[in-house]
């Protein structure tokens, strides 16, 4: 291997040593300079420099200039030839202060009631360049405010044009719902001629939502739907996915990769909630199902192979983009959805209430849950599976609404009767190859009815875009793979859609890394989070599927079938996995000619 190629820059006087392929903001920030930006994305390349925040002064024999530093190589400012990258030269400073009030002079700044208020990133370069109020004064570019689509909300007054959206879109999903429209003053970022997002093919992952610097875009909020809900006296009931407790700690200035599950569960107790309940129960319901759906197909000769349905983003992509796959795909209900039928059934039953009385609220690391949400598939005798779903940035803001103090909160436990119950396999459902590998810790067991002796099964594990691996149940080969982000899923249905898929069963979920890394789910900007790992972008993930994998360890029961609760259900309810009753409660179907979004 080629030794990496370095280059001397100098940088506020003093010389440093790089690799020659980076960008002069890079560079600096190896170095220990932190150089105000907006359009450029931790981790990724800058496309774009639209933003000019970042700006900085390079000086030559020829004289000086202002660059945008997220593009400029730093390969072209050697220090050998007399460069020098100056970031806080009065020059410098003056142009960066210059672009920060042009961007704020078109902006809604109505910051009190923004989403973004305390982690806005317009913000704190505003505070960081020293830019001046109303520097300048004129007409603004006329917005368009959509909140049409039931997970994410567009609002263009707060749009800096930075692209990040844009190309995070591309980026995670290769489809590119969100691109510049109009030109000149009247430019804004919007799917193709300026629809709602309800009428466009987009997934409502919320990725977009999670690289937006400001309030341009964000979840459409629920909070108000329970709120309601309490007040009428409803029976409210919630449900938090895995990854939530992965992250919200975060929300509370706790370092990533602080565990939240007790005091998460205590302050939903104290938010008044009847019920508070894991949807880990609702995952070990999954794998009962979907696993003996995988062992039908095999046996069987069914369709194969067989995909997950547990990801909401994925089955909107599937149904706009690869319709003619759908007999592919797991008919199982995604385990919050499994869990709020099963609420409104086997549990309303037992306790004697009518499940029209009953509010199911899902607590989720995910925007596209909301669609989810929404769905006349998800439903039992006219009653939705689950009745309102709330971000993990949503929850956190209800807690701090009533005034908890998060370090104050004791540890709790789930509520423990009839549904409370659950297995380490439900907990790692939350991470990228989760499902996957909590399948395959139950497929052994119904297929010979013994316990499988490997438990971790590593092949599957880890954030790599796509992962691979043949596993030896009952003689036979099992070949699986397990794919985030769907621009790395392409290629697998592909596979399928051209006969040569090698695979029998494929995990698939919409966002890079899964669950963990959701639309949902806590902000992670570098500058708000300074005693963290430089390159935060690329260990954020790996802290929050630490806190489940760590959770699966402590646990006493680590496979779905072992969990006693889950067994009883079956024995009282369903009768046995796939069953017709289950197939009424627990299974969907998926829509061949999707247009847009049905309406809430």
């Amino acid at each position: 291997m080629s030794e990496e190629k370095r280059v001397n820059v100098k940088i506020e006087g003093r010389i440093y040593s790089v690799p020659a392929d980076l960008t002069i903001l890079e560079a600096a920030k190896l170095c220990g300079f932190n150089i105000p930006h907006l359009c450029y994305m931790n981790g990724g390349k800058c496309s774009t420099a639209s933003c000019r925040v970042c700006l900085v002064e390079v000086k030559s024999d020829r004289g000086s200039r202002c660059v945008a530093s997220c593009v400029y190589p730093v390969a072209d400012v050697p220090a050998e030839k007399g460069f020098e990258v100056r970031i806080s030269s009065p020059m410098a400073v003056k142009e960066r202060r210059t672009s920060v009030e042009l961007l704020l002079s078109n902006h809604n700044k109505n910051c009190q009631q923004c989403v973004k208020n305390q982690s806005c990133e317009l913000l704190y370069v505003a505070n960081v360049v020293g830019a001046r109020e109303d520097r300048f004064v004129g007409a603004k570019t006329p917005t368009t405010y959509d909140d049409v689509g039931p997970g994410i909300r567009r609002d263009t007054s707060k749009c800096i044009l930075c692209g990040r959206c844009i190309e995070k879109c591309k980026e995670a999903q290769g489809i590119g719902i969100l691109g510049f429209e109009n030109r000149g003053f009247n430019t804004i970022v919007a799917p193709a001629e300026n629809r709602s997002f309800a009428e466009s093919p987009c997934l409502q992952c919320g990725q977009c939502v999670l690289v937006c610097p400001t309030g341009a875009l964000s979840e459409v909020s629920e909070i108000e739907k329970v709120d309601k809900a309490m007040a009428e006296g409803k029976y409210v009931i919630v449900q938090t996915a895995p990854a939530v407790r992965a992250a919200i700690a975060e929300e509370f200035g706790q370092p990533i990769g602080t565990p939240g599950t007790g005091k998460m569960v205590a302050a939903l107790h104290r938010l008044g909630f009847y019920r508070v309940y894991d949807t880990n129960f609702g995952a070990d319901l999954t794998i009962m199902e979907e696993g003996t759906e995988l062992i039908n197909r095999i046996q069987n000769g069914g369709t194969l192979p067989q995909i997950t349905s547990c990801s909401p983003g994925w089955i909107n992509y599937l149904e706009y983009y690869y319709p003619e796959l759908i007999p592919h795909v797991s008919t199982c209900k995604s385990p919050h959805e499994m869990l709020g039928a099963v609420i409104k059934s086997y549990w309303a039953q037992n306790k004697g209430i009518d499940p029209k009385d009953i509010f199911v609220v899902s607590v989720m690391p995910c925007t596209a849950k909301k669609t989810e949400e929404a769905r006349p598939q998800n439903s039992v005798d006219g009653l939705a599976d689950v009745d309102a779903v709330l971000t993990t940035r949503e929850l956190a803001r209800m807690i701090k609404r009533a005034g908890m103090k998060w370090d104050m909160l004791p540890d709790e436990e789930f509520d423990p009767d009839l549904l409370g119950d659950y297995s380490g396999a439900g907990v790692i459902f939350g991470v990228t190859g989760g499902v996957m590998e909590a399948a395959l810790r139950t497929a052994n067991k119904i297929l010979t009815g013994e316990e499988a002796e490997i438990l971790k099964f590593e092949a599957v594990r880890g954030l790599e875009s796509v992962k691979e691996a043949t596993f030896n149940l009952n003689g036979k080969e099992l070949k699986v793979a397990v794919a985030s982000g769907m621009a790395n899923a392409k290629a697998l249905l592909e596979q399928i859609k051209n006969g040569t898929s090698p695979y029998a069963f494929i995990e698939i979920m919409c966002c890079p890394g899964g669950c963990i890394n959701g639309g949902g789910q806590p902000f992670v900007k570098p500058q708000y989070l300074p005693n963290e790992d430089m390159n935060i972008e690329l260990t954020y993930r790996q802290k929050r599927a630490a806190v489940l994998y760590s959770e699966d360890e402590r646990l006493s029961i680590r496979q779905s079938h072992n969990n006693p609760q889950i067994q009883q259900l079956y024995k009282d309810f369903f009768g046995e996995p796939c069953s017709e009753k289950s197939e009424k409660y627990l299974h969907t179907s998926y829509n061949a000619n999707r247009v847009k979004f049905p309406k809430k």
